[in-house]
């Protein structure tokens, strides 16, 4: 091989180099921009679905607060109803409040700390949203429809449903 050769091999070696640097330093931009636009959008739609949590579980509390003050004041079932809506408010506060990372750590924290009240209490709100579901669902008879249903009377039917102090007067059991 020849000084010329070389040189022209060389020459072409940085080039392509060069080239190489540059397409993958450009590919590395795309890939940093593209990642960074995802992580936005799943930010963002965790933010919606965080806002949209916590504006049911507070709809919840309010329907819970409406029947409660339906209710004979001071009675068991009114003060129940009433300290449920209450930490019901306040989940729904601390759900706005916090990000979804302190919103996970917080639930494994309670439970890594209490295991028997982490899954008594997963098993309570399992049990309340079937209820309530059920108490948002079509009846029997179909007079009452979740669209005709007013989110009181869906609330009162869900309290009242299996409870014997709610019997219409006349009807035995």
């Amino acid at each position: 091989m020849t000084d010329e050769h070389k040189a022209t091999t060389s020459a072409s070696s940085k080039q392509a180099d060069s080239t190489i640097k540059s397409v993958a330093s450009d590919i590395k931009a795309a890939t940093n921009q593209k990642f960074d636009e995802a992580v936005k959008e799943v930010r963002t739609q965790a933010d919606g679905a965080k806002a949209d949590a916590a504006n049911e579980v507070n709809d919840v509390a309010t329907s819970l607060r409406r029947a409660s003050e339906d209710m004979r004041d001071g009675s068991a079932q009114e003060r129940t109803l009433a300290q449920i809506a209450r930490s019901l408010a306040d989940a729904s506060d601390a759900i706005r409040d916090k990000d979804l990372g302190e919103i996970s750590q917080d639930i494994r924290k309670v439970a890594r700390d209490n295991p028997v009240l982490f899954l008594g209490g997963a098993a309570l709100l399992g049990f309340a949203a079937s209820r309530y579901a059920k108490a948002s669902g079509n009846h029997a008879n179909g007079s009452d429809t979740p669209s005709s249903m007013t989110p009181e009377a869906q609330a009162r039917d869900f309290v009242g449903e299996g409870n014997p102090n709610t019997t219409p007067a006349g009807v035995e059991t």
